[in-house]
């Protein structure tokens, strides 16, 4: 056991030894550190500076969440507590808010989104423009140097493949993209996101764009876009009968009215008439025009139920957090990438004093 003890403090002091010794070899080559740490310091601040700033618009809204039954609201509260979400058990919808993320980044959202119109930032030179977001982000969205020269060879390759033009006449069609097309939706799926806190159901609605007053203006967008398509979504059913109802109503307006101008016009006809038969007509059009107008009520009575059920069924959201024009850019972070840079110039300096130079020596 004492020779265990021994071997162990020795081991221990021979560690100690060698990390002390590794030390001094760093401090006796501190100004290579130094130098190694002040071009990765350079490069850094390069790389920094080639990338385009990014300005990020968060929009929270809390959706209306359907389920109010006793039984689904204590399992929800469980459910919560736990750090679960019961919002899909809890909704009789199909669309509840876990699936808003998913909504948000389809295919026909996206292209629905191509000719919304935004408006630049005034700049020194220039004025503020009303441009449509394909422009924007075909024409004026910036990219760093390195990627235009990481994307020439395919250009190349494209340009020595075909020689065609696009058909001036095409249309956008989600169903059958182009190429551009799809790059384009590609593009605004990783700037257009929304994300769902599990435990609130609270949703948050991120734009992206090198432009701040467009990432306000197409945030706000984005939003209305997403609680409409709910909206509509929601609504179907009870619109579709209120159209019907509405529908009804109609016919049975006006067929209250044709029932009501034949008993008058009889009247009109037969005045001071005692016979059996024309009492009788009489009182045959005045129950048609009584009847009519029992199922122009009851149909009014419809619509106006039907009314009450869309106003219900209309969900509401409470915005949280609302759409504004950021005022610092949320990338590029300069000092994470400037001190990312210098402690990988240290780490490749240290490397190579301490591994790779005796190696060579060595050799």
């Amino acid at each position: 056991m004492a020779e265990e003890k021994e071997m162990k403090s020795s081991a221990g002091e021979e560690k100690e030894i060698d990390l002390l010794d590794l030390a001094r070899q760093l401090w006796q080559q501190r100004r290579k550190l130094l130098i190694w740490s002040g071009c990765a310091a350079i490069l850094g601040l390069i790389i920094a500076f080639s990338i385009p700033r990014e300005y990020t618009t968060s929009v929270k809204l809390a959706p209306e969440v359907n389920g109010n039954k006793t039984a689904t609201g204590s399992l929800s509260a469980l459910a919560s507590m736990a750090g679960l979400s019961a919002g899909s058990g809890n909704s009789t919808d199909a669309v509840y808010p876990m699936l808003y993320p998913d909504v948000l980044g389809s295919v026909p959202f996206m292209t629905g989104l191509f000719d919304v119109e935004v408006s630049t930032l005034p700049k020194k030179d220039e004025k503020s423009r009303l441009i449509s977001v394909r422009q924007y982000m075909e024409e004026d969205t910036k990219s760093p140097w390195w990627s235009a020269i990481m994307k020439l060879p395919f250009k190349l390759i494209a340009l020595l493949k075909s020689d065609e033009e696009g058909d001036p006449n095409h249309k956008l069609n989600p169903f059958q993209l182009t190429k551009e097309e799809n790059n384009l939706v590609l593009a605004l799926k990783d700037r257009v996101t929304a994300s769902v806190d599990q435990k609130t159901s609270v949703v948050t609605v991120n734009v992206t764009m090198q432009d701040a007053l467009i990432s306000a203006e197409l945030c706000d967008t984005v939003v209305s876009r997403l609680q409409g398509y709910i909206t509509e979504y929601r609504t179907n059913k009870a619109r579709k009968d209120l159209a019907y109802a509405e529908k009804l109503n109609a016919e049975a307006k006006e067929n209250y009215y044709k029932a009501q101008q034949r008993y008058a016009d009889y009247l009109d006809h037969n005045q001071g008439v005692i016979l059996r038969s024309a009492q009788t007509t009489r009182e045959r059009l005045e129950n048609e025009a009584t009847l009519a107008f029992n199922l122009y009520n009851q149909t009014a009575q419809q619509v106006q139920q039907a009314q009450a059920k869309v106003q219900e069924t209309t969900p509401v959201y409470a915005v949280i957090t609302p759409a504004t024009v950021p005022v610092k850019p949320s990338a590029p972070r300069k000092i994470m990438i400037l001190a990312g840079f210098i402690f990988l110039g240290f780490v490749a300096c240290a490397a190579k004093i301490l591994f790779l130079d005796p190696l060579l020596q060595k050799k």
